[in-house]
């Protein structure tokens, strides 16, 4: 099958939607498929069949841009058309200006499309600080639906929550509901890295995740400096974004300093297998496999309880969830796991059965399933045009 892969932002693994999209294209090339991946101009290495687009130019909002992180690809309607003619299937990462250009050169050539769902209103809305607002939110959902996912023959969405989300702002879709899978280098509980010797004696407490509002790491540092161990506790966020310093200069007082830094994937394997809690404090979540790979790992979370955040279905017991906006119930959860080790070996028996199904085989195989099921409904319908003449 020979798919075209459109993604409006760079392939660079930090990020959720950037590593899914790498699982997807990895595991498809080995499956034997020919893929032609379209995103825009970055300092990463090219990949193979990969094609490159200028972004775009925000003008005098390029410094506020850059500063977010945000590169978004500018659609080269020539270059879309040359890689979606000779597709069997388009597959769409982000509903963006690359992406409804996209969608409709497919439609025009009827080539079948299909779609993830990688993007929250809120991820929009908080640039604009209308987070909270939920009409403008509503109004994101609606202008990707009319953009892009009414046009999709599917549509991946990476948990029952966010298409429950999109679907009651919108309307129904030919929707697959798949994890994003978990990475065999975080399915091993035997991988077992050598602690560093400055934190030989610390309770290490690993959080993942862009550095940023929706994701509230804020909350982590208060509830350290409430926990009963406030003078034994290391926190390690790794991630990188723009409110680095901000969190920095919050977390100044702490009597450990944390850790702030990006880790690649070994790395961060690594960190997870010496790591004695994880906490996933993200208000806005479509699934998190920040977490998932803390879980597959073996590490024991703590998991914000927002109602905008599909990861507080992960969590097993009460004892997995905290009350999203405070840092003391935080601080009550972590020391409650301190000081209870035999629940805690109990509750990660339980984990290890439940990351069963977050193997990125299998989830990987039902997304070459959605694929083929969109492609084969593309050539029904061009045998069923091709017999009306």
């Amino acid at each position: 099958m020979k798919i075209a892969i459109i993604c409006d932002v760079p392939l660079k693994e930090n990020n959720g939607t950037a590593i899914a999209a790498l699982n997807l294209i990895r595991f498809l090339k080995k499956r034997g498929h020919s893929l032609t991946i379209v995103c825009p101009e970055s300092d990463i290495p090219k990949m193979e069949d990969e094609i490159r687009v200028p972004k775009i130019n925000f003008l005098f909002l390029n410094g506020y841009v850059e500063k977010n992180g945000v590169t978004l690809a500018r659609p080269e309607k020539k270059i879309l058309k040359k890689v979606i003619e000779n597709a069997d299937v388009v597959h769409l990462l982000v509903p963006f200006s690359l992406s409804r250009a996209a969608i409709k050169i497919a439609h025009s050539l009827g080539i079948p499309v299909t779609a993830s769902f990688h993007c929250q209103a809120e991820n929009i809305s908080n640039h604009l600080k209308m987070m909270n607002n939920q009409w403008f939110n509503e109004q994101v959902y609606k202008n990707f639906y009319r953009s892009v996912y009414r046009y999709c023959d599917c549509v991946h969405y990476p948990t029952q929550f966010i298409r429950n989300v999109f679907e009651n702002s919108t309307a129904p879709t030919n929707g697959f509901v798949i994890s994003n899978g978990v990475n065999p280098l975080f399915q091993s509980r035997n991988r077992r890295a050598e602690r560093p010797a400055e934190y030989q004696n610390r309770t290490l407490i690993l959080c993942s995740g862009r550095y940023s509002q929706e994701k509230a790491q804020h909350i982590l540092i208060e509830a350290a400096k409430l926990s009963k161990y406030a003078e034994n506790l290391q926190l390690i966020f790794a991630g990188d974004g723009p409110y680095k310093e901000k969190l920095k200069k919050q977390a100044s007082d702490l009597p450990v300093p944390p850790l702030f830094r990006f880790f690649g994937r070994e790395e961060l394997a690594d960190v997870i297998s010496y790591s004695d809690l994880y906490v996933h404090t993200a208000e806005i979540e479509i699934e998190s496999v920040a977490c998932l790979e803390a879980i597959c790992g073996g590490l024991l979370p703590v998991i914000a309880n927002s109602p905008r955040s599909a990861t507080r279905y992960f969590a097993l017991t009460q004892n997995n969830l905290f009350q999203y906006d405070s840092p003391k119930d935080l601080a009550e959860k972590i020391d409650y796991w301190l000081e209870h080790e035999e629940e805690k070996n109990v509750c990660l028996e339980k984990y290890r059965d439940f990351s069963q199904k977050f193997s990125l085989e299998e989830c990987m195989k039902k997304m070459e399933e959605m694929l083929l099921l969109a492609a084969d409904h593309g050539k029904s319908n061009v045998a069923f045009l091709n017999s009306a003449r």
